[in-house]
């Protein structure tokens, strides 16, 4: 704990003055776990204590559903408005930047016509159970990471932490919220090395 109080302490010091809101990512290099097979490729979600970064949520939903969800959600996506994002590139990329939910019965269409574009991205909607508390399902959603292998699947998994307006305290608790579930699925021995860093700063090991 104390390296990643220091690492953490280090990383928001030299975040020196810049026109945007930085970033704070958490980068853990592995050994000896082959990302190349797909068996061993992670995609692991993780519940921080507190929203790293202003996670905007999109929500697809119908009825009742979505007349709640605009109480609650950044965007609300109808079944017919479904096909506006099929034809839009632009519209496309634009609904990656959100964190997605979805109801069951939109979930079908959802996969049919946006599956290819959402899933290579690994941005598929997670589903709304029934009867659900859905404004606490939505903030649920601004709090989760997503930890998965990309590019040619090198042995390194990226997460955002947090931002440079954070307390300290806060960025800590959600890093350490990472790297106990971690440690729950892959050995010690497995786990190289933890850096963090702010988007345009410099990366200190913990």
């Amino acid at each position: 704990m104390e390296k990643i109080d220091s690492a953490v302490e280090k990383a928001l010091a030299f975040k020196g003055k810049r026109k945007f809101l930085q970033k704070v990512d958490l980068a853990i290099n592995f050994e000896r776990v082959d990302f190349k097979k797909p068996e061993n490729r992670p995609l692991i979600e993780i519940e921080l204590p507190h929203a790293p970064s202003n996670f905007k949520v999109a929500v697809f939903a119908d009825g009742s559903a979505a007349v709640e969800a605009k109480k609650y959600a950044d965007l609300v996506i109808s079944g017919p408005e479904i096909q506006n994002y099929v034809v839009d590139k632009k519209k496309q990329k634009e609904l990656l930047k959100y964190q997605l939910l979805s109801t069951p019965q939109l979930m079908t269409v959802v996969g049919k016509q946006l599956g290819q574009v959402l899933g290579s991205k690994g941005k598929l909607p997670k589903p709304i159970p029934p009867s659900v508390d859905l404004k606490g399902f939505i903030e649920k959603a601004r709090k989760t990471v997503f930890l998965r292998s990309k590019g040619k699947y090198l042995p390194v998994l990226h997460c955002i932490i947090g931002n440079e307006n954070m307390s300290k305290e806060e960025i800590i608790e959600n890093a350490s919220a990472v790297l106990e579930v971690l440690g729950k699925r892959y050995s010690e021995t497995s786990i190289s090395s933890v850096y963090v860093k702010l988007t345009m700063g410099k990366a200190f090991k913990a």
